[in-house]
């Protein structure tokens, strides 16, 4: 499968790399979408960077089968860039999995899509949801219809393995690269 990761400066170190790693070692691919093509792009802890693949104005929701939404600074630096918010925007009505951790629902809050919808987040952030119309429930994962929502570091496993067991479910085997091998 096909996965946007999009991503801006200050992202959680962790909440990229858990995730990202996880949906690789299951045979799908992941590319990362920043504001432009080749800038590297460094997590708040200072322990992982990492280079966009593709810049936000080369990419489409019908490229992808579902999106990734790390957290820390990076949803809220990416909020105030209509093109990150219309293109999550798109993306959720598409109906393709959308999974996002911590901060990464401040992304969806700006697009007015959380309206009705149960999920969870960081903390700070949960009474952003709530303020916004969301079901706010303060679990490791929340599923609900197309959305995958989790808390913080401590459930990137749980997250992960929702994710990649959504996909699963979504029959998806992993795309062949141009080569023939599995996509990475």
């Amino acid at each position: 499968m096909e996965i946007a990761c999009i991503v801006g400066q200050e992202f959680e170190d962790s909440e990229l790399r858990v995730p990202v790693e996880r949906l690789r070692e299951a045979g799908h691919h992941v590319m990362i979408v920043g504001e432009k093509r080749g800038i590297t792009l460094r997590g708040k802890q200072g322990k992982e960077k990492v280079t966009a693949d593709l810049s936000i104005d080369e990419v489409s929701p019908d490229q992808f089968d579902a999106l990734l939404i790390p957290g820390g600074h990076s949803p809220d630096h990416l909020r105030a860039d209509r093109r990150f918010v219309d293109f999550v925007d798109r993306f959720d009505r598409s109906g393709k999995l959308v999974a996002t951790v911590c901060h990464g629902p401040q992304l969806l809050i700006t697009a007015g899509r959380v309206q009705g919808r149960k999920m969870t987040a960081w903390k700070t952030v949960q009474e952003d949801l709530r303020q916004a119309g969301a079901k706010v429930v303060d679990r490791e994962v929340v599923e609900d219809g197309n959305l995958i929502t989790s808390r913080n570091p401590g459930d990137l496993e749980a997250f992960s393995d929702a994710i990649i067991q959504r996909l699963d479910r979504s029959g998806g085997r992993a795309r062949r690269g141009r080569e023939g091998t599995p996509a990475r």
